[in-house]
């Protein structure tokens, strides 16, 4: 079984070969599917999802927080904060953004609110490099989320969370290694729908 480092460098320099027009293509299709499932997880109307924003060869997400904002939800986006904590920022179309002191990421500005805030999310759309068909997630390195999860689980008040990856970033069961500290995730989202990986409630 290769590394998780092996296989997160594997699967960016991968998306490196990405054209501008898949990328865009893929941007848009997540943004339908991606609203459909929080349409789903919000049968009452409006409701408030994290997300996050995809830069470089990420899969885009402007579109789906655009998205999201026109059917009517809120969004919160996250910030990296110093031991590996996050902080959130609700979006607007004004909202302006810049570059992260902690992550190679870009940020919203605006009043920080802790994690807390997430708690009483409808849903988590979170950021990976890849996943495997167990939920296994490889995200950036960071662990910023795992922690996030992982303070969630502890507290019995997780969110349905949904992993965002291009199609061919969703691997066989089996080719990532799992650690203690690794949260799974039950459902990914593609440019060709929402996969779900296990029956189930999110893991405690």
């Amino acid at each position: 079984m290769a590394s998780k480092e092996d296989i997160r460098s594997s699967r960016r320099l991968h998306r490196r070969t990405l054209t501008p027009e898949h990328i865009a293509t893929a941007g848009e299709s997540l943004a339908r599917h991606g609203t459909a499932w929080a349409a789903e997880l919000s049968p009452g109307g409006a409701a408030t999802f994290a997300v996050y924003l995809g830069v470089a060869f990420e899969p885009p997400t402007i579109p789906l927080i655009e998205s999201l904002h026109e059917a009517g939800h809120q969004v919160l986006l996250p910030v990296c904060e110093p031991g590996r904590l996050l902080s959130w920022v609700y979006w607007t179309p004004s909202t302006a953004f810049v570059r992260s002191a902690y992550a190679p990421i870009d940020e919203p500005e605006g009043e920080r609110l802790e994690s807390t805030v997430i708690a009483k999310a409808a849903g988590i759309f979170m950021p990976a490099t890849a996943v495997d068909r167990d939920g296994n997630r490889i995200g950036q390195g960071g662990g910023y989320y795992d922690r996030l999860l992982q303070g969630l689980d502890a507290a019995g008040q997780r969110p349905p969370t949904i992993a965002v990856v291009y199609d061919d970033d969703l691997l066989p069961s089996g080719s990532i290694p799992a650690e203690a500290f690794d949260r799974p995730v039950r459902q990914v989202l593609t440019p060709s729908g929402v996969v779900q990986l296990h029956d189930g409630p999110e893991p405690a």
